[in-house]
């Protein structure tokens, strides 16, 4: 009798296992659950794309049943999809208010650049995705007015809005509500991109806004929003500010001392602003910066500091300021160095031989200034692609030699102005605006 009740437990155990088994492969497929794929399915199926162009929706095969494989998808172990990035796949139809796209309740990161939405509004509700960190809508031609849903993201930790061109009237712009409205909620904010998004209503407030809401903002991304200075003191909270780009805004002001206490600051770039007075030397003298571009503030002073060792910069753009004096002997302390351009400024005196030195170097270009003396010999920067030394009283062409034969470098001495020497690997016609690198 016990033997018959222990093999009844047992094939009753059993029989419960096999059913919570059968149970859960129903709600699961693969790694997949069933409604995420079927959510997935309907996705593809509404929205328009170039079949011929995609790579990750294609692979979304109805007939495959683990959705999580599929490209662009990321699930969790439970097999929700928690990831999806469908960037550069052609869409231009699909996404509105009414998308099956707002099913995927646990989505934690969202890309959706580098698409083609018709100068469409951006809907309102993105901003019910609770767990959403990563939000990147960037490249994809929304216009209008950003909902002010966004600012229910409160989990977001990236928000990109950012354009590479500003499309006028079709720009997205920030108006009701405003900059401040839309990140009060966002305390969680590491990198905010608006590039070409229309703040042109914003008062000078905004770096209030900005630092009274984001304390842990790292990277700040502004350019051409038709933002007004001047840069408030209050920016200075944002310690952990990495990379500050403002430029081709109209900020009609002077760059703030404070500036050189952001110890993390790697990338500044505040190239055609207007800025006025006098740049504080001492962020060039920031440890960790690699890139600076302070280009097209005519009427911007500066000087060339004594640079530290084994400093981290990698890009110096400061061409057509107002920037004086000499490049001190400290610029060979720039090992990483692979981009100076001081082209039409007011510099001057000679320059050092210590530039030789740096290995890294590709793109030089010193021309319209006042240096005098020997050009360098640049025999150990052997990755230069762009020396421009024009319009200056330089001497001697020795150097010629030093530098590959075979990168097939033209000379051009020309008389007049006293122009001594013009040597380009790759000539580039200057351009009188502010050409965005879009590469930084």
């Amino acid at each position: 009798m016990g033997t018959r009740r222990l093999c009844f437990q047992s094939f009753f155990l059993i029989s419960f296992y096999l059913i919570l088994i059968g149970f859960d492969s129903m709600l699961v497929s693969g790694q997949c659950q069933i409604n995420q794929r079927s959510i997935l399915i309907q996705l593809k199926n509404k929205l328009q794309f170039d079949s011929s162009l995609s790579t990750k929706l294609v692979s979304w095969n109805p007939n495959a049943t683990d959705c999580c494989a599929w490209g662009g998808v990321t699930c969790s172990s439970s097999g929700q999809v928690i990831g999806l990035d469908l960037s550069n796949e052609t869409i231009y139809v699909g996404i509105d208010d009414s998308s099956v796209l707002f099913k995927l309740k646990n989505l934690e990161s969202l890309n959706l650049a580098a698409n083609n939405f018709n100068f469409s509004q951006i809907p309102s509700r993105f901003g019910s995705f609770a767990s959403l960190k990563y939000l990147n809508l960037s490249n994809s031609l929304f216009s209008g007015q950003i909902p002010g849903e966004l600012s229910q993201l409160k989990m977001l930790e990236v928000l990109d809005l950012s354009s590479l061109f500003p499309y006028g009237t079709r720009s997205l712009r920030l108006e009701n509500p405003n900059l401040a409205m839309l990140v009060q909620n966002l305390t969680r904010l590491r990198g905010l991109y608006l590039d070409t998004v229309n703040l042109s209503t914003q008062n000078s407030n905004w770096c209030q806004s900005l630092s009274s809401s984001l304390p842990d903002l790292e990277v700040l991304s502004l350019l051409e929003c038709q933002l007004s200075g001047p840069l408030d003191e209050s920016l200075e909270k944002l310690q952990s500010l990495s990379v500050i780009r403002l430029a081709i805004n109209n900020l009609s002001a002077p760059v703030p001392d404070f500036f050189a206490d952001l110890k993390n600051l790697t990338i500044l770039n505040l190239g055609s602003c207007n800025l006025l007075g006098t740049f504080p030397s001492k962020v060039l003298q920031l440890q960790k910066l690699q890139i600076l571009d302070l280009a097209l503030n005519e009427n911007l002073s500066g000087y060339l500091p004594d640079f530290p060792i084994n400093g981290s910069l990698k890009s110096l753009v400061l061409s057509h300021t107002n920037f004086s004096g000499g490049i001190p002997k400290s610029i060979g302390n720039l090992k990483n160095l692979s981009r100076i351009d001081l082209w039409n400024s007011r510099f001057s005196g000679r320059i050092r031989k210590s530039i030789q030195n740096l290995t890294q170097l590709e793109y030089i270009d010193l021309s319209s200034n006042n240096f005098v003396g020997q050009i360098p010999s640049f025999q150990m920067c052997k990755n230069l692609i762009h020396v421009d030394l024009s319009r200056n009283n330089l001497s001697g062409s020795g150097y010629l030699s030093s530098i590959d034969t075979e990168r097939k470098i033209s000379k051009e001495n020309c008389g007049e102005q006293k122009w001594n020497l013009f040597v380009f690997l790759q000539y580039e016609i200057r351009k009188h605006h502010y050409c965005r690198q879009l590469f930084w």
